[in-house]
């Protein structure tokens, strides 16, 4: 991709979008549009009008596009993950939010309606997006999020520290056993890919952390399971809980939960594409030894 001085920016967005798609960019327009906003930082509504003008190309840009068209992610190279309300900030070492994953916040956010100051914690928070997210739109929720990754821990820090939520670093197999008991809500999305299951995409395969991919085992499962041990361990009686996972694995999730003999009311909750993304389940009051 060649640019010149005082091409314009309507030229060199055609030129990048051109570029980005034989790279293989799933959404090379778009891509292009939001490099050249994050040059310019003039929203992508006044980009556009730019574009139909004659808006010189912002310097820079062409060694933007050809990072991109490399396959390192968008938000790596803007710094920033949009979700739900929040401009998450991102980087190497931290798992990038996906829009499926808001399905799993509105779950909680319908489920604590009406409820005053619930206790909520995410368990592997990564960017914090779930955590951060239930902060801001859930008044008076005490939130809490546990990370076990240095690298994603930091990034956690700096999003969830504006909203009040109190950030540990730690595994979610044994985190918080001082708050046993007393969460009114867990919610996860752990690693969940099994071990020879390799992400096609390179912005996944090469860029996201693999111990925010890969769930352990040759199923995947290890942590998921670990997770649901978990939210038993912290929740409340009838109590709420909240898993991430690939429509795959959603029989599997529901099963494991029945075998385990502490939850009711397990259900399968679909995302905006029809897919099987969530289970949830209610905490029996009395557990069945009891």
């Amino acid at each position: 991709m060649t640019f010149y001085p005082g091409q314009s920016l309507a030229d060199a967005v055609r030129e990048a979008t051109a570029v980005l798609s034989d790279a293989g960019v799933p959404s090379p327009r778009v891509d292009a549009e939001l490099l050249a906003d994050h040059l310019l930082g003039v929203g992508l509504g006044r980009l556009r009008a730019m574009l139909l003008g004659d808006a010189a190309a912002p310097d820079g840009y062409g060694e933007l596009v050809q990072e991109r068209a490399s396959r390192v992610p968008l938000q790596h190279i803007t710094g920033v993950a949009y979700f739900r309300h929040l401009e998450l900030r991102v980087g190497p070492g931290v798992f990038i939010p996906r829009p499926e994953t808001e399905s799993v916040v509105q779950l909680v956010i319908d489920h604590v309606a009406g409820m005053r100051e619930p206790k909520v914690v995410d368990l592997g928070t990564g960017s914090g997006a779930i955590a951060g997210s239930i902060a801001h739109e859930v008044p008076g929720a005490h939130v809490h999020a546990v990370e076990y990754s240095t690298f994603a821990h930091a990034w956690a820090a700096r999003n969830l520290e504006p909203l009040g939520v109190s950030l540990v670093q730690g595994d979610l197999r044994d985190a918080l056993p001082e708050h046993n008991g007393t969460f009114d809500v867990v919610v996860s999305n752990p690693p969940y890919i099994p071990a020879d299951a390799i992400p096609t995409e390179p912005e996944v395969a090469l860029h996201d952390p693999p111990e925010a991919l890969y769930g352990g085992g040759a199923d995947g499962m290890e942590l998921p399971t670990a997770a649901a041990a978990s939210a038993a361990r912290l929740l409340k009686p009838g109590g709420y809980f909240v898993m991430e996972h690939a429509e795959v694995q959603a029989q599997w999730i529901a099963g494991m939960l029945q075998r385990a003999g502490r939850w009711q009311q397990i259900t399968t909750h679909f995302d905006l594409n029809g897919k099987e993304r969530a289970t949830s389940a209610i905490l029996a009051r009395v557990a069945p030894d009891e």
